[in-house]
């Protein structure tokens, strides 16, 4: 499986050639322009600013989810009334329209070779967007009608106000002409419904933001042990039981609202049923199913290691009862059928050894000489049966073939139909699953943790009942063991900075040949902490930076890392945002942006 789609190459005219080769020697970069994921190559005219007429149309091939963004951009263009935050800070330097008055822009043409293309892995997002230095009519030809959503994102920025103007016309500085297409193929944002629940239209809200920074996949974490949000024509009982109520039950409507608006932002949504661990919201309605069901998670007397759970809520299916998979594939069954998407997340991650061997069933399978491996592989082979019967290509965590308690041999998942991703073992896990041949996504807890650093969200946690700072390293939570030395702050801590997230390089250290096979990566949000209230904050502007170093990466042409380049832009984009009904946290104070450098850590 290759990282990125195989282009198709839209063969312009001469004169398009002449004019782009002109281009070619103007520079690429506008002070006053901030976009952002930055494209892969942009070059400005000369000529005075080109008026947005507030009569312009954009004209497209009938296509229906095309045509929802043309009429979502188009409103958009003509209602948002920008002007860069650091631009005003200094308003006399902002372009004028006097000089303008004969140049204006009434037509957007956009071109698609091929509008029947499907929105799936590895589909051509490419586009090329020129605008004339005389205005008139701009072009965007694409392979694709998600290259040509692609196309519309970045001609949606370019636009501004000139002159500190809120009223009015607004401008493009110059002529312009890019060419760009992403990096990787895959760029994702997991978030997890069930610890905590999300409004429909809060989970629409982020897929909007998501499209907005170019990033293609809404990875849906719909259930856990927590709770079992969605409802299922065949399973209703999961849901009714297993969920927080009925205000809180995603419906087969819901599902269906949600995946045809990802398609007019050229988001994916891709479905996770984490199993067989993590699924103790099945025991609810099907508790002869679900082992180590309903008990402390770590009862007393029992050492650590022996844990039924990395934290409350233990619960895991029973690999070795029949009536499981007559569940489990009903469950499958219905969700091939409400999620177009060729890919299908089913989990496999954290089994611990203490809830199954909680389990009489499996205590007598252990004695009879059989091992946790061989309970795993049961449960591996029949289940993915189910899934490759409705073709799809299954997505595991990688613990389904590293994890010190439970794995299967990968001889029994053959890479040509799945994808591992890499969420606790570093870049070096990553290499070391691209090196078995598997396609990877990149998802590391070190640097794409979102819920990271919030602090502890146990009760009765003597260990926080200090009144000195006993947890200088500000790292670990609840566990006596893991990634830190500290007691009193969150397990994955630090919080992940917008830059760290910029700065990670998914595919460090690998031959060009094995970073073919990392197809892209993701942010993850799981809910502990989080849930509509403060969605928002959480996942932006930080994602932004994983939708960027996915696109066009981290570095500028010279190989060198961009993110001091980067953070005026991302600044920039993050009031941009707000603009447009996102709550993205501020960065820095105000007065960074007022003062361009004066906040950098070395002059």
């Amino acid at each position: 499986m290759e990282k990125k789609a195989t282009w198709l190459v839209i063969h312009p005219s001469a004169l398009l050639i002449a004019f782009i080769l002109k281009q070619f020697l103007i520079s690429s970069t506008n002070a006053d322009v901030f976009l952002w994921p930055i494209p892969q190559s942009i070059s400005w005219g000369t000529g005075p600013p080109i008026i947005i007429s507030s009569n312009l149309n954009i004209s497209s091939p009938r296509q229906m989810d095309l045509n929802r963004a043309v009429v979502y951009y188009r409103q958009l263009i003509l209602s948002e009334k920008w002007l860069p935050v650091q631009a005003s800070a200094n308003p006399t330097s902002l372009p004028s329209t006097e000089a303008a008055t004969n140049y204006s822009l009434n037509l957007l043409q956009i071109k698609v070779e091929d509008i029947s293309a499907d929105l799936q892995y590895g589909v051509n997002e490419s586009y090329s967007l020129i605008v004339p230095d005389q205005g008139g009519t701009a072009t965007l030809e694409t392979v694709t009608i998600w290259g040509a959503i692609r196309g519309l994102e970045t001609f949606s920025q370019l636009i501004r106000v000139p002159s500190g103007k809120s009223e009015g016309e607004s401008i493009i500085e110059h002529g312009v002409s890019i060419h760009d297409e992403p990096k990787f193929a895959h760029r994702g944002l997991l978030l997890d419904t069930s610890r905590n629940f999300y409004p429909v239209k809060v989970i629409l809200r982020t897929i909007r933001a998501l499209g907005h920074n170019k990033m293609n996949v809404f990875h849906w974490h719909i259930t856990d042990s927590q709770s079992f949000p969605l409802s299922l024509a065949s399973e209703p009982l999961l849901a009714a039981k297993g969920s927080y109520g009925e205000r809180y039950i995603y419906s087969q409507k819901d599902v269906a609202k949600i995946v045809r608006y990802g398609r007019s932002f050229g988001v994916r949504i891709v479905p996770e049923i984490d199993t067989p661990g993590h699924t103790a919201s099945w025991g609810v309605a099907y508790p002869e199913i679900v082992v180590c069901n309903n008990q402390f998670w770590v009862p007393p007397g029992v050492a650590w290691v022996d844990r039924f759970a990395n934290e409350p809520g233990p619960g895991q299916l029973n690999p070795l009862n029949p009536k499981t998979y007559e569940v489990y594939k009903n469950v499958v069954d219905d969700l091939a059928n409400m999620f177009p998407d060729t890919f299908f997340h089913a989990g496999g991650d954290e089994i611990k050894a203490g809830c199954w061997k909680n389990s009489t069933d499996i205590q007598k399978f252990l004695q009879e000489n059989h091992t946790l491996d061989e309970a795993l592989t049961r449960f591996i082979n029949t289940t993915r049966s189910f899934l490759t019967s409705h073709n799809k290509t299954t997505v595991y965590w990688a613990d389904v073939i590293t994890s010190t308690v439970a794995k299967v041999d990968p001889s029994l998942l053959p890479p040509s139909s799945t994808i591992l991703q890499n969420w606790d073992a570093g870049s070096e896990g990553t290499k070391s699953l691209v090196q078995k041949g598997y396609p990877v996504i990149a998802s590391d807890v070190d640097w794409f943790y979102l819920d990271c650093g919030f602090g502890n969200w146990m009760t009765n946690n003597t260990n926080l009942d200090q009144d000195f700072n006993d947890d200088p390293g500000n790292t670990f939570n609840w566990a006596p063991q893991g990634r830190g030395a500290g007691t009193g702050g969150s397990w994955c801590a630090p919080y992940k900075s917008w830059s760290r997230i910029y700065d990670h390089d998914i595919t460090a250290n690998m031959t060009s040949e094995e970073a073919k096979l990392v197809i892209g990566a993701e942010v993850s949000l799981w809910g502990e902490q989080a849930d509509g209230a403060v969605v928002d904050s959480r996942l932006w502007p930080r994602t932004a930076a994983l939708g960027e170093s996915m696109w066009s990466g981290n570095r500028d042409a010279e190989g060198r890392k961009r993110s001091g380049e980067a953070n005026d832009r991302m600044n920039d984009w993050r009031f941009r945002l707000l603009g447009r009904g996102i709550a993205a946290e501020p960065l820095q104070p105000l007065w960074c942006l007022k003062n361009p450098h004066q906040c950098d850590f070395v002059q």
